[in-house]
């Protein structure tokens, strides 16, 4: 990586391939003139879909180095998007983009990575807890998933002036109906998919399968609609299905929380997110979100805040460049470390 040399950026999700450069000496790494968007369905490989981004931007300084953030597991040099046909050998996509190295991530892992260059503006506040500072005590925790294509987890983990963003599939995790309703949307959904994975309810699919289930529970006589008519919220079912769908995503951010320990904050992520934000300011969400038993009053101190920076996966890569640099995004008394260094016991 030369400093003269912006860094190539890549979110691939399931529908859309986002480009950006970075330049990570800068206090402000991403280029945000530089984004753009592309149909994943439009290209055979993220190679040709990457080349045809650099000619097009037509850039006088070529990247040299790459970060690859990815909506799928990382196995080794690999990736295979969870919710695409798309099998991606970083190596190979290196080499045809004649780069000098690269780093691939998880999607929420750069998620979680963009937390310390959002601006205020940049998020918005679901309850009254205030958002933690990050770096401002040696140890914090903080949650980081979100409804898109799919269902993204991940966390990011402050630790004695190190940082670490947790790579996940925790979408993946089964469904924990809460009240008799969802029951019986688990039911619907074990008959149609076997096991249900929390991400069949939490994604843009997830509302038409929500939609569909609440259909046939009420014994409506109309089919479920596109994710897109839905999250417009024209019709009383179109309501109906947000309210539900969003008290879900509440009870699962809890859930996190209290998997990670992440009393620090919980951040809601994805491309739903800006769709869904006067559901997710709704009581609802933030009811079941608390709603955890003998842990109640803790989740009640817990901060959580909605993400609505345009690009936060590509922030979070722009971040992960300057990690490869040797720069810090973060305060003085917190070092970012990379985010495939495994975490001392």
């Amino acid at each position: 990586m030369t400093a003269s040399a912006p860094t190539l950026l890549a979110e691939v999700g399931g529908t859309n391939v986002r480009f950006g450069l970075a330049w990570p000496n800068a206090r402000q790494p991403l280029d945000a003139d530089s984004v753009r968007s592309m149909l994943v369905v439009q290209f055979d490989t993220l190679a040709d879909a990457a080349a045809t981004y650099l000619r097009e931007l037509d850039i006088d300084a070529r990247p040299q180095h790459a970060v690859f953030a990815v909506a799928g597991r990382l196995d080794g040099d690999d990736a295979r998007l969870t919710n695409h046909p798309w099998t991606i050998s970083f190596a190979q996509t290196r080499r045809a983009l004649g780069l000098a190295s690269h780093r691939a991530i998880n999607d929420f892992a750069a998620m979680s990575l963009c937390l310390p260059l959002l601006a205020p503006h940049d998020s918005v506040a679901l309850g009254a807890p205030p958002a933690a500072t990050l770096g401002s005590e040696p140890s914090q925790t903080f949650a980081v998933l979100g409804p898109g294509t799919g269902l993204g987890v991940g966390a990011l983990l402050l630790r004695e002036g190190r940082m670490f963003a947790l790579q996940t599939e925790g979408g993946h995790i089964g469904v924990a109906p809460c009240n008799a309703l969802e029951i019986e949307v688990l039911k619907v959904l074990q008959r149609r998919f076997g096991r249900v994975s929390v991400e069949r309810l939490l994604c843009g699919q997830g509302l038409v399968n929500l939609e569909a289930a609440l259909v046939e529970i009420e014994g409506r006589s109309n089919g479920a609609d596109a994710p897109d008519t839905i999250a417009a919220a024209t019709e009383p079912r179109h309501r109906r299905t947000l309210e539900v769908f969003c008290g879900i995503l509440g009870a699962t951010a809890g859930d996190f929380v209290l998997g990670y320990g992440a009393w620090h904050g919980a951040w809601i992520a994805g491309g739903l997110v800006p769709h869904l934000l006067p559901w997710l300011r709704a009581p609802g969400f933030r009811t079941r979100f608390e709603d955890k038993g003998r842990f109640a009053d803790a989740m009640r101190r817990v901060p959580v805040r909605a993400v609505v920076h345009p690009h936060p996966a590509l922030l979070g890569a722009a971040v992960q460049s300057m990690l490869d640099a040797g720069h810090a995004p973060l305060p003085r008394q917190a070092r970012p470390v990379p985010v495939d260094e495994e975490i001392a016991p």
